[in-house]
């Protein structure tokens, strides 16, 4: 029982960071959170301690939790990973493809847009980062698609720090020509495009951005 509420306020904490309701270097109060969710401070604790290991929030002795602030440089460390995690994910991927794995990531695309047309901003960030993750999913690889979704968790802070005017449209449309080189079983366009894909994500991120402060009590709300 306790896992599965320390569980839930995981979740729920993860899915506010990455959908820019929780913003960096937010508070996140022990009693507050415990209030919130209806549970003891232990519970908040030890989802806190779970946090700290995903990297989405830092524990300051004697200061608390609060979270976490990428630096411009960690920007660029975790875009590079993920440049050479991916690049080598869609060599693969082009090699076991079928059409069952086509169908699901044009599935995805499709939801992408919708969400883009509806101008849905968490919607379409939570699909725009789980592309990444599905392909590896549709491998079987369980332990790449982890990782990924840490990369993407992080990254989806790095975006909300630094980020200027996002060019989602843009973004799913590169995720289609993505899919397409690979139903193409075109390996050498299919690691050129995500390549690029991730290069011009990072490009658009602006290092000067000041940033807003946010309340854990609306966040969660």
């Amino acid at each position: 029982m306790e896992t599965s509420t320390t569980h839930t306020i995981v979740e729920a904490l993860t899915r506010a960071i990455v959908e820019h309701r929780l913003l960096p270097g937010a508070k996140l109060a022990e009693q507050k959170l415990a209030d919130h969710f209806g549970v003891s401070r232990t519970l908040v604790r030890q989802a806190l301690f779970q946090l700290s290991q995903n990297r989405l929030i830092r524990l300051e002795p004697a200061r608390g939790a609060f979270v976490a602030a990428p630096s411009v440089q960690e920007a660029r460390q975790v875009f590079a990973v993920r440049r050479m995690l991916e690049t080598e994910m869609v060599r693969a991927f082009v090699r076991e493809v079928t059409a069952p794995k086509l169908k699901a990531l044009k599935a995805h695309v499709a939801e992408e847009k919708l969400a883009v047309e509806r101008e849905d901003v968490p919607g379409r960030t939570e699909l725009l980062g789980d592309f990444h993750v599905r392909m590896a999913e549709l491998m079987g690889n369980e332990v790449l698609a982890q990782m990924l979704g840490e990369l993407i968790s992080r990254c989806a802070l790095i975006t909300l720090m630094y980020q200027s005017q996002v060019a989602a449209q843009h973004s799913s449309e590169e995720h289609d020509a993505i899919v397409a080189a690979l139903a193409a079983r075109d390996e050498a366009l299919a690691v050129r495009l995500m390549n690029e894909h991730l290069t011009h994500v990072e490009a658009s991120l602006t290092f000067d951005r000041k940033l807003p402060s946010h309340d854990i009590s609306l966040a969660l709300s």
